[in-house]
């Protein structure tokens, strides 16, 4: 039986785990949800109530990056360095990421011009450091592919196409990020990660959410 990704159809944190399976060569079957309306499955099998979910040999792994790690330790050759330290700084950016993507969301679903300007200061703060820990690239660990650039890949695609849809700079000021950025999406991997409507169904979202970004739709 092929491995089963449970998904919800624009979260980043699903498409860190697509990345991965890409990367790895896995063949494997995806089933979107509604998480705002899951079925009643979805509860018994997701002990945080949250995607990405992986089904694997009967067994149900959760959390994007333990399915990633999961996936490097039994689909070699591995992604991640072999040296401890340098694993372990790899691991601390991948949370980094994690954090990032709640300054986004919170920033995405501000409801008004004070909460907006208010959620920008520590996602620009974020972004900023994010620039000035990139090295010399073209991925974070220099030509190598990590876990890191599949943990990272969808969050600054996310920036890229806010700074796109709306008047508002996220990516312009950093052009480490925006290399690191245009060497990701020439990879297959992240090129397929997201579905093909994805900026329509993202759209419509944010309308529903009544966010203060649709005041500044370009």
């Amino acid at each position: 039986m092929k491995p089963e990704l449970i998904s919800f159809n624009i979260c980043p944190y699903v498409e860190r785990s697509v990345i991965m399976l890409a990367e790895k060569g896995v063949d494997f079957d995806i089933t979107y949800i509604d998480v705002y309306d899951p079925p009643a499955w979805f509860h018994d099998i997701s002990p945080l109530g949250k995607v990405p979910l992986l089904r694997y040999r009967g067994e149900v792994i959760f959390e994007s990056a333990v399915i990633n790690e999961f996936l490097d330790e039994t689909h070699p050759p591995p992604l991640h360095p072999a040296d401890p330290l340098t694993r372990a700084r790899h691991r601390g950016w991948i949370e980094f990421g994690s954090n990032l993507n709640g300054e986004l969301y919170n920033m995405m679903m501000a409801k008004d011009a004070e909460q907006l300007t208010a959620a920008l200061e520590p996602l620009r703060h974020s972004v900023t450091t994010l620039e000035a820990r990139f090295g010399d690239g073209p991925l974070f660990a220099g030509e190598r592919f990590s876990l890191v650039d599949a943990a990272l890949a969808p969050t600054l695609r996310s920036l890229a196409l806010l700074e796109e849809l709306y008047r508002i700079e996220l990516l312009a000021p950093h052009p480490r990020l925006r290399g690191w950025l245009a060497a990701l999406c020439v990879r297959p991997s992240v090129q397929g990660a997201r579905i093909p409507e994805f900026n329509d169904v993202f759209l419509s979202f944010m309308e529903r959410s009544g966010s203060q970004l649709n005041q500044l739709r370009r």
